[in-house]
């Protein structure tokens, strides 16, 4: 009977430490996966100025680029802090008071920043410098397109967005609905036949941009043939005077007009309103065309002022 009651006390004890075993089981289960999901509340990204831990689905955000701006915007992502001169017109709804101002796109405002406590703060070249110093508040990433490879890494740009923020979904709409308009309007461009010269007017100089610039989207992209492909590729493009446009001839010309944005004396179409453009076959054939500075000059990198880009080409050849 002693034995009988022994073996009856051990089997109860086994059951017990079993149950104890199942309860530090699952509490361990669960632990590790609280810490993988924790792990996944952020990623790695790697950017021109380094690699920085971002969290997923972040809830302050400063944003220092106007084409990452546009991108976010037409995404559904809204954010919390901007620098607010010069915005384009097409963005001019993040001027409101809901919207803090974070300085200036060359200037952040530290103290304004710090009362924020973003979580995450995006930067572009024009704010480059102020990256160790941003990257001590938050994280901070660097998201710029690259000119000699425009599309690729406008795409590479809104798909990080998209997962940073959980919309993969519809910035894989939206790439697929602007690669098919530069499909179109490269097809549209080659079949003319004819060239083309991007240039940027600023307070009566002109400077000329080619392939691989920071314009050069009209040709790598849209299929336009360069009027000049010997241009420098270079930020702020080529000098380059009257003469050169004549003697270059080119069947469209193509103008942005930085001095809308800047503001400034002169406009392009005065600063171009002389015998020597006029004598040119873009001019004879009214094919001198105006594009939107806040597109091209102020955003260029974001999903509507891209598309928006597009189809000022598209209608100019129409």
């Amino acid at each position: 009977m002693k034995k009988i009651v022994t073996l009856i006390f051990l089997l109860l004890v086994s059951i017990f430490l079993a149950a104890c075993g199942d309860d530090s089981s699952s509490s361990s289960d669960k632990n590790t996966a609280e810490a993988s999901e924790d792990k996944a509340e952020t990623i790695t990204v790697k950017h021109e100025l380094g690699e920085t831990e971002v969290p997923v689905n972040p809830e302050k955000v400063v944003v220092f680029d106007y084409s990452t701006l546009d991108t976010l915007d037409a995404l559904g992502v809204d954010i919390t802090a901007l620098p607010k001169d010069n915005l384009p017109d097409f963005l001019s709804k993040f001027s409101a008071d809901e919207y803090e101002n974070a300085g200036t796109l060359f200037e952040p405002d530290f103290e304004k920043l710090s009362e924020i406590d973003p979580d995450l703060i995006i930067i572009a070249g024009r704010t480059s410098e102020a990256y160790e110093d941003l990257q001590e508040l938050a994280p901070t990433i660097m998201m710029s397109v690259d000119s000699a490879n425009f599309v690729e890494s406008f795409s590479s740009n809104v798909e990080l967005l998209g997962k940073i923020f959980g919309k993969e979904k519809e910035a894989e709409e939206q790439l697929t609905a602007i690669k098919e308009e530069i499909s179109a309007t490269k097809e549209k461009a080659e079949a003319t036949g004819k060239n083309g010269l991007i240039i940027l007017t600023n307070d009566g100089g002109v400077s000329a941009y080619g392939p691989g610039s920071r314009f050069g989207f009209l040709h790598d992209a849209l299929g336009f043939a360069p009027a000049d492909d010997t241009i420098e590729a270079s930020t702020h493009g080529q000098n380059v005077s009257f003469e050169y446009i004549a003697e270059t001839n080119p069947d469209f010309l193509f103008v942005v007009d930085r001095n809308k944005v800047v503001g400034g004396e002169y406009s392009a179409e005065k600063t171009l309103d002389n015998e020597l453009v006029n004598g040119t076959n873009a001019a004879k054939e009214e094919q001198i065309v105006y594009l939107n500075p806040d597109y091209w000059y102020l955003s260029g990198g974001g999903i509507t002022s891209v598309s928006e880009m597009i189809n000022e080409v598209s209608s100019a050849i129409e």
